[in-house]
């Protein structure tokens, strides 16, 4: 997009959103009976909106200590949401905030079914698509790093690490040689960017704007059309194999794009590239801001790496590299845990929108269209759930899977202590490919290299951002190879 007219695009949101803003935030009689956090009156409340924006975790812990675990509302710049821990709606919420109906496009909320299948092949067919992603992440690691002899070297922790987990994904999502493809490498990097940014622009305007305005908004378009050229010969081929040979033939690929093929809900190129990009968008930048997240702990704290090494150690040289091999993995598994559970992705998660009017357990009414959240970032730092809840401690969850119920203290687990991947039905479907990938990334690194900041000893502070948790993207981290190093 060109700067003059995002500059007009600016200008027209500016022209349009006070008064909308004023409106929305001013029309709170249906939640008048629900206690704030900050001003609850028009226009002060849009005051407490721009500070929530910059400083999320603080309100929602003012919240959270205030009315003690009882619901509360919060105002964002275009409407209010009710922090709770029921669960609600999901799709509404995520189209609402993301604006997925205009910018990718209908069919993938009306028909989710890539959930379905992300669902069920990612979990029952892990076994057979583990050698894949263990030969994509010590291979990108190899290539990215490049290191040479004993010499420590340098690098942006968070550019590597993203490129990492996007071949390791796409070896899953589309295969060789795609995943390995620079062009579709940086698209699927910055589609999630692209959509957050035209995202954030539309819920400026009042909802009656927002087709039209989506229209002038080309970025992620552009992602769309780069990808299609990538997937278009990919899919011509499997479809003339498909009607050649049915539903099985030689050498017939393992990825999510063959699994959405043989569901036979979808054959254009288009249809099934939105399908692999929504996959993208919801999986790549998550993951990599947890093991980048988990990466700068590593660091910061050279303590715990004896330890971690020699579970990986002991646990490789006996069972290789398999998904039963990383399964036996608790402690490492246990420091990812922790990590998500002190610097997860965002301050606020279990997003819903109630569709109807309904009413909690506790007797709170919430009319439709309420969006609610549960505010995990202060829930994870509960001194009523987790002892020293403000400590990063590394094996609090193997310790806790020693004593016994090791699947509920995993990072998987979905549970009402801990959210990192959500909770009930909608819990995110992908998350056991995330965590063998974070898993074999982290017990890569602990075998093959030795890490330190560039020009630091304490771990650096995450951004916060609205809802959102980021690490410092601005960190180097060296890596050097173990000289005793096998594998």
């Amino acid at each position: 997009m060109d700067i003059s007219c995002t500059n007009y695009i600016l200008a027209a949101a500016i022209c349009v959103t006070v008064p909308a803003v004023a409106l929305r935030l001013s029309k709170s009689s249906k939640l008048d009976h629900i206690p704030s956090v900050g001003y609850s009156s028009w226009p002060l409340s849009y005051v407490s909106s721009l500070k929530y924006v910059s400083n999320a975790a603080q309100i929602l812990q003012e919240g959270y200590a205030k009315y003690n675990g009882a619901p509360f509302k919060v105002p964002t710049l275009n409407r209010w949401i009710v922090s709770t821990d029921d669960e609600l709606s999901l799709i509404e919420a995520a189209n609402d905030s993301a604006k997925v109906d205009y910018l990718i496009g209908p069919e993938i909320n009306s028909n989710p079914y890539h959930i379905s299948v992300a669902r069920i092949h990612l979990t029952h067919n892990l076994g057979l698509y583990y050698p894949d992603i263990k030969d994509e992440v010590h291979t990108a690691f190899e290539e990215l790093l490049d290191l040479r002899d004993n010499e420590w070297k340098s690098i942006p922790a968070v550019d590597i690490i993203r490129e990492i987990v996007c071949r390791a994904s796409n070896r899953v999502f589309v295969g060789l040689p795609l995943c390995r493809n620079p062009d579709w490498i940086d698209l699927n990097s910055r589609f999630a960017v692209d959509v957050a940014t035209d995202a954030n622009i539309l819920n400026l305007f009042p909802k009656i704007l927002v087709p039209l305005v989506s229209k002038k908004l080309p970025n992620t378009a552009a992602g769309i059309a780069r990808a299609m050229k990538h997937l278009d010969p990919i899919i011509r081929e499997r479809l003339k194999c498909m009607k050649e040979h049915g539903d099985d033939w030689c050498d017939k690929p393992n990825d999510i794009l063959q699994w959405l093929m043989d569901e036979k809900q979808e054959f254009s190129t288009r249809q099934l590239t939105l399908r692999v990009l929504t996959i993208n968008f919801a999986s790549m930048h998550s993951t990599t801001n947890t093991f980048t997240q988990a990466l700068y702990n590593l660091a910061a704290y050279p303590q715990y790496v004896g330890p971690l090494r020699e579970e990986v150690d002991a646990i490789i040289r006996e069972h290789g590299w398999t998904k039963e091999a990383i399964a036996l993995m608790h402690k490492v598994d246990s420091f990812l845990a922790e990590t998500q559970r002190l610097e997860g992705v965002l301050t606020s998660s279990v997003q819903r929108k109630a569709m109807k009017d309904l009413t909690l357990a506790d007797g709170t009414f919430i009319p439709k269209g309420t969006h609610l959240s549960v505010p995990t970032y202060v829930f994870h730092r509960d001194g009523v759930v987790y002892d020293s809840p403000c400590k990063f401690n590394p094996f609090r969850f193997s310790k806790l899977s020693d004593r016994g119920e090791s699947a509920r203290h995993q990072m998987v687990a979905v549970t009402q202590d801990y959210f990192p991947f959500g909770y009930g039905k909608h819990a995110c479907p992908g998350r056991f490919l995330a965590a063998n990938e974070l898993k074999t990334m982290l017990a890569h690194i602990l075998i093959s290299y030795d890490v330190k900041f560039e020009d630091r000893v304490s771990r650096p502070t995450s951004i916060h951002w609205d809802l959102n948790v980021i690490a410092d993207p601005t960190v180097r981290v060296m890596f050097r190879k173990r000289t005793n190093n096998w594998r």
